[in-house]
């Protein structure tokens, strides 16, 4: 039998349906208690319908100067997850390029 994990995420709203406080927790995870997160970017591929379904939630204490950070490193994370997918350098390193961009034009990391 193959291992199964789960990962469990508890999202409280406020009464205005804005995330008051967002947790997770996984199976596999060496943490004893839930972990706390002020943003969640979840994208599942549907084959069926051939299209990304996403959850993009962030709570109302995230600060812009944290969201550009979780921005930048999203970014640069997608370029890794890429480059290992497809093994294509060229466009990995265009991802990369962009968010090298969006991190100075953030104030995220110094202009090179």
């Amino acid at each position: 039998m193959a291992k199964k994990s789960q990962i469990h995420i508890d999202i409280e709203l406020g009464e205005d349906q804005i995330p008051d406080t967002i947790s997770w927790h996984a199976t596999d995870s060496t943490a004893s208690e839930p972990q706390t997160s002020k943003a969640l970017m979840l994208s599942l591929w549907d084959p069926h319908y051939r299209e990304t379904m996403r959850i993009d939630l962030w709570t109302r204490e995230m600060t812009l100067e944290e969201m550009n950070v979780f921005m930048f490193q999203t970014f640069m994370t997608m370029a890794d997850t890429y480059k290992k997918a497809n093994n294509d350098e060229k466009l990995a390193a265009s991802i990369r390029d962009f968010a090298v961009s969006f991190g100075e034009k953030t104030q995220v990391i110094k202009k090179t």
